[in-house]
């Protein structure tokens, strides 16, 4: 039996090669979820493609074509430019003090012409591609030395801080989320585990006496007593619960639900679509869209176990759980599962950054998958 391109064991596959690797059952999932979302964002806006439904096309549209220039790159390039990348982001972030602007109450954006570019997006696809590089390097017993754990924390800690000061306590979370993770897949001993998990939970009453804002103690007061101002600090999840439950089992159908058209649900097109999906389509179809998630994070999971290089497994293992991030943190608070803390559900909520963000993140994911079978010695640069 032939051998496919990429068993041959050739250093590189051309063009053709890749395009014939790309994993197209992905492709078509993410555009099934892409396509619901803008489904969405033409029914919350009054079955208008305006304001939101039109530029998500574009946003999307913009998203597949990245995602498919990224997964044809070699993946020893993307090992080249994963420090780079970090800085990048982590200047931009910087920026953001600077020359940012304001949105809801956090300086988060920087305007690039007609965009609005929020760096923490892109930081966490730089943190992941960063240390996916510099844990590549280490065994299994280096990572839990002291030094080079300092690095890998400082490199998680560093871009924390920034974004927290925001502030952006749900994107905080996804970096740390993102971080901790890659750490602990590369082998992190659980001596230091136990002891930070200890020490998180002790510095809980300092970080909310001295870190958190009032607006997001307010948050968490009203995740546990919502119906103690139902009026106002409660009402957005008081409303995302009734837009949920109202949907029952089937829905009330596309277009036809009435707390996104009668503008009772807030963040209706970014935050809180999640609900104004339940509403329309009923647990079924919420059902449903939870399958083609778990299905793209299954993809996500059995890329990273074919890949034959540890930047490989880590950089696959860091894209697919910074998107299972995304969605349990959304889906849990929405809910009133967890504190609101504004995080986007993936691929459905309107945000050129997001958007982008994600489907560059798929794309390194595929290359992961195109260029399974490409062995990079541990000490590496990955320059070709």
């Amino acid at each position: 039996m032939a051998l496919r391109p990429y068993a041959a064991a050739k250093r590189t596959l051309s063009f053709a090669d890749k395009l014939l690797e790309v994993n197209w059952g992905l492709v078509l999932l993410i555009c099934m979820i892409g396509l619901a979302g803008i489904a969405m964002l033409y029914s919350v806006a009054n079955a208008h493609f305006q304001p939101w439904a039109l530029r998500q096309i574009g946003h999307f549209t913009l998203g597949l074509i990245v995602m498919l220039a990224a997964s044809v790159i070699d993946i020893r390039v993307w090992m080249s430019l994963a420090y780079p990348a970090y800085g990048f982001a982590l200047l931009l972030l910087v920026a953001v003090d600077v020359v940012g602007h304001v949105g809801l109450g956090a300086q988060r954006w920087i305007s690039l012409g007609p965009l609005d570019l929020q760096p923490s997006e892109l930081m966490k696809i730089g943190l992941v591609l960063a240390l996916s590089r510099f844990l590549h390097g280490k065994s299994i017993e280096e990572v839990s030395k002291p030094v080079p754990l300092a690095i890998g924390l400082a490199m998680i800690g560093i871009p924390a801080i920034f974004v927290v000061l925001q502030p952006n306590l749900g994107t905080t979370l996804i970096i740390l989320a993102d971080g901790c993770s890659l750490l602990f897949l590369a082998g992190l001993s659980w001596w230091w585990i136990a002891p930070t998990l200890g020490a998180v939970a002790a510095a809980v009453p300092l970080a909310w006496r001295f870190v958190l804002h009032d607006y997001q103690k307010a948050r968490v007061e009203t995740f546990i007593h919502p119906e103690a101002d139902a009026l106002g600090k409660g009402w957005n999840i008081t409303q995302a619960k009734i837009a949920i439950g109202s949907g029952g089992v089937a829905g009330k159908g596309f277009t036809q639900g009435t707390q996104s058209r009668l503008n009772f649900l807030p963040e209706k097109q970014t935050d809180f679509i999640w609900t104004s999906f339940c509403e329309e389509f009923g647990f079924v179809g919420a059902l449903a869209l939870l399958v083609l998630f778990a299905v793209v994070i299954f993809y996500g999971v059995q890329t990273a176990m074919s890949a034959r290089s540890q930047f490989g497994r880590l950089l696959a293992m860091g894209i697919i759980l910074n998107f299972f991030f995304y969605i349990m943190i959304n889906g849990l608070m929405v809910m009133g599962l967890i504190p609101v803390v504004g995080i986007p559900m993936p691929l459905l909520s309107y945000g050129g950054s997001a958007m982008l963000t994600v489907m560059f993140g798929f794309g390194l994911l595929m290359s992961v998958h195109i260029h399974r079978q490409v062995e990079i010695p541990r000490h590496s640069g990955g320059i070709i």
